[in-house]
């Protein structure tokens, strides 16, 4: 008797629940997870972080921001591409893997525009070459000298990274070819080498390091934006120096499993000018030198981009015979 009365309980509790899902509401149940496809401490994790919480208030739910590292952000972004496309799972889509690792690797296990429901671009942000600051190196042209008398190493989030990249190209139009690329798991163990004197300078999102670049813990050799950051005046850029091809952001965009929900990618896709307007989340945006773009491609605009940049970049990579095995 009480194991029957337990049980006529436990399904009048579940009756909400499952009318909200007959009935097409979301989100209805559980939290949402965001994934993070590189370790903590890096540009992903950081804007996941803080569009979390805004995200969460819009929607009602809880939001958990996971982190999945591994394979230059290739593990995450499988793990959602191959996630069910309930509206429960999304990622922080990366330029690093939908963009950088389709120009380098061989294969994926995911196509990176057709495996997604792509909903829109979140922020953007240059690189900059960083080394510490009492390194030998006070300029870009004592760096570039260096690297063509000796060995010069430098960090990058991951083989075929935009870091990465960038590093080539700066070497074979410095005609630096000493300038030694150390691949790393994402950019925080690469800071950590960094500090320890372990490599001699990085390249990375500014991002993660506007604060040491201010405080003078770090000093920049050159940023890939176009024209110099009002948060960082006077750090070169590297179109100033004479490297003009060096002119690139890396964004980060929110995109689900393919075959999400009209409403849900609807309700999503309209979220993110609300997320990126609201006023924590600008601010700290700001003061990381990382904004997003106007107009804000979302959708198929967002997918256009995508499109333009794997092209581009693509063209890159085989100029410079860069290809992961």
């Amino acid at each position: 008797m009480q194991r029957r009365h337990l049980l006529g309980l436990a399904a009048a509790l579940a009756l909400p629940a499952l009318a909200r899902a007959q009935s097409g509401a979301w989100p209805g149940r559980g939290s949402i997870r965001l994934v993070a496809q590189f370790p903590p401490g890096g540009l992903v994790d950081t804007i996941s972080r803080l569009i979390a919480p805004p995200m969460a208030a819009a929607l009602g739910q809880t939001v958990v921001v996971e982190n999945r590292a591994g394979a230059g952000g290739v593990i995450g972004t499988d793990f959602v591409a191959k996630s069910p496309a309930d509206g429960y799972t999304f990622l922080v889509s990366h330029a690093s893997v939908q963009v950088f690792s389709t120009a380098t690797l061989p294969t994926l296990p995911f196509d990176p525009v057709t495996d997604f429901t792509h909903l829109g671009m979140l922020v953007e942000a240059p690189n900059v070459l960083i080394v510490k600051a009492g390194s030998p190196y006070k300029t870009l042209a004592d760096y570039l000298a260096a690297a063509k008398a000796g060995p010069v190493r430098y960090g990058s989030s991951g083989i075929g990274s935009a870091p990465h990249l960038l590093g080539v190209m700066l070497g074979a139009e410095a005609q630096a070819r000493n300038l030694d690329h150390v691949p790393y798991r994402g950019s925080a163990p690469a800071m950590q080498d960094l500090m320890a004197g372990t490599i001699e300078s990085m390249i990375d999102p500014v991002t993660t390091n506007v604060a040491m670049l201010k405080d003078g813990t770090l000093r920049c050799l050159g940023i890939s934006s176009p024209r110099r950051l009002p948060q960082l005046p006077d750090v070169p850029t590297f179109a100033e120096q004479g490297f003009g091809k060096l002119t690139s952001n890396q964004w980060l965009g929110l995109s689900a499993p393919k075959g999400l929900p009209e409403p849900v990618a609807e309700k999503m896709t309209a979220l993110i000018p609300a997320l990126l307007e609201t006023p924590v989340l600008r601010q700290r945006c700001e003061d990381l030198a990382t904004l997003p773009r106007k107009p804000t491609p979302l959708g198929a605009d967002f997918v256009k981009v995508m499109r333009e940049d794997i092209g581009t970049w693509t063209a890159i990579a085989r100029q410079f015979n860069i290809v992961q095995s």
